[in-house]
């Protein structure tokens, strides 16, 4: 245990330092602070138990519940207060209105946006901690954090780490040796093409290394489960590409490893290894998200794009299309021209994996993300700063999702992933209605940053030079907290009433000059 203790007689707080101090105790697992407890300048939730030596000899009303309740844990923090023998004991449950991101964006239907209800503007600190977990270039665009429970989930170079995001403590970390390697490199498209290595289940954390997903127990991180892709149709071992889990399935696919994109910095073609980083697969399957047992598979007729598979509501839509090999080194060489071709948009039932329904009409998206409130799947471009030649942008377009009925199909300039927020659809700089496809009023400005928005229900965050938020029922313009900056796709995660940073600042010359992972919570009542 770290031990905080509070009393206001400044007699009994010398003395307990004295005792400490000669223990070896002091400012190393304990610290004691002046202050009426009811008052202590102690951050909200950072407790994971509350005592107090008052309450032993006074009873419990000596101690209000409002004053434990204030630094006492949400998802699992304990008070006991009371007399020995008659020890009153409480368990905090869950923050009301916060939100989870379980998936590199927010959950499997891809709406960037979580149901957190709790942020707003201003935000401040709650805490942070020093950067001990060696992280990837920030160019590299790596793998988002997830946030459950109270819990946040950070994959390094070489490990993935659980910390608890009310007070920063790591959980526990697992060493996978090379884990994001083939991102630590400068100015790559990263995540923004391959999706993430790592999704959440209701108690699982599902990481894949390319040749093997792990299953590990979200509170322990002890592995329960290590499985293989199915093979390809030359016999060979498959190679995991998207990932996500849903209703009890977790759904992968079989990345096709011939399919290698170009770099997106031009300056630094030829230079980079981007053999590792798949972005298109030849088989979507889905396991038993608890036993690994290969409940099906679909093999398209071309190709499946990661970023254009959603999955939702007991369905799993796809657009089944050609290769995009106008983002290969081929399509520069002039042997291959600099087309891609529409394709097939599909809808799987997700416990079967048949299909229960087909549009062949002018699919020209590259993404996919499903709106399971109103049951409609928007289909759009990802048109993002080094995004690849088939992001061509300036065009959306939503479905019925049950089945597949194109609502509209409109022109639109935008240059980020789609949020969609209820009924709004965010696309930096602008803001569409989900069901009728018209341009709403919004304005919206940053400063300079590469990374993409992400929101909850009433806040999106960003980059803008540093941490740029927009309320979007406040003061509805960006504010900014300084000193540190996110990275360059999706790593400041607005979820559990917080906004959790993971450090990005590795490998960075930028004068940004804190380095550390943070956790912002709003100001005020």
């Amino acid at each position: 245990m770290r031990i905080c203790a509070v009393d206001a007689d400044p007699a009994k707080v010398a003395a307990a330092r004295k005792l400490l101090d000669a223990a070896g105790l002091y400012g190393v697992r304990v610290s004691v602070h002046q202050a009426d407890p009811a008052a202590a300048a102690c951050p909200s939730y950072f407790a994971d138990l509350v005592v107090s030596g008052r309450s032993v000899t006074e009873g419990s009303d000596a101690v209000s519940d409002a004053v434990a309740a204030r630094v006492q844990r949400p998802y699992g923090g304990v008070a006991c207060l009371g007399r020995a023998g008659g020890m009153r004991t409480s368990v905090r449950g869950p923050l009301d209105g916060a939100g989870q991101w379980t998936h590199l964006y927010a959950g499997p239907a891809n709406t960037v946006c979580s149901e957190d209800v709790r942020l707003r503007s201003p935000l401040g600190m709650l805490w942070f901690r020093d950067t001990d977990l060696a992280m990837p270039s920030r160019h590299g665009r790596s793998p988002s954090p997830l946030v459950a429970e109270g819990r946040m989930f950070v994959e390094g170079l070489n490990a993935v780490r659980a910390v608890n995001i009310y007070n920063g403590s790591v959980l526990w970390e697992v060493p996978i040796k090379g884990l994001l390697e083939r991102y630590h490199q400068d100015h790559l498209t990263g995540v923004a093409a391959t999706g993430s290595n790592m999704c959440l289940g209701p108690d699982r954390l599902y990481v894949h290394t390319g040749a093997r997903c792990l299953s590990l127990d979200v509170k322990t991180g002890h592995l329960l489960g290590s499985w293989e892709a199915p093979r390809r149709p030359d016999g060979k071992p498959g190679r995991w590409g998207y990932i996500a889990c849903d209703d009890g399935l977790l759904f992968g696919t079989v990345a096709n490893e011939k399919h290698v994109v170009t770099e997106s910095w031009k300056a630094y073609l030829g230079k980079l290894r981007m053999s590792g980083l798949l972005s298109e697969s030849t088989m979507l399957f889905a396991l038993d998200a608890r036993t690994g047992a290969l409940r099906w598979t679909f093999t398209p007729e071309h190709s499946l794009r990661h970023n254009a598979i959603a999955a939702g509501q007991g369905r799993v839509y796809l657009i089944d299309r050609a290769a995009a090999v106008m983002d290969t080194p081929q399509a520069g060489s002039g042997k291959v021209k600099p087309d891609h071709p529409a394709g097939r948009l599909v809808c799987l039932d997700a416990q079967t994996g048949k299909p229960v329904w087909k549009n062949d009409t002018e699919i020209f998206g590259t993404l996919l993300a499903l709106s399971e409130k109103h049951g409609v799947l928007l289909m759009s471009y990802q048109p993002t700063a080094f995004q690849l030649n088939s992001e061509k942008g300036a065009r959306m377009a939503a479905f019925r999702a049950s089945d597949g009925t194109r609502l509209w199909d409109v022109s639109a300039r935008y240059r980020s992933r789609p949020i969609l927020n209820d009924r709004a659809i965010y696309a930096e700089p602008g803001k569409w209605d989900l069901m009728t496809g018209h341009r709403l009023p919004f304005e919206f400005s940053r400063s300079y940053g590469c990374g993409i928005l992400a929101g909850s229900k009433r806040l999106l965050v960003y980059r803008s030079a540093t941490i740029g938020y927009y309320d979007l029922e406040g003061r509805q313009k960006t504010e900014n907290y300084g000193g540190i900056r996110p990275g360059c796709w999706i790593n400041a995660i607005p979820a559990g009433g917080l906004v959790l940073l993971a450090d990005a600042a590795s490998w960075c010359t930028c004068s940004y000059l804190n380095q550390a992972t943070i956790a912002l919570a709003p100001l005020g009542p």
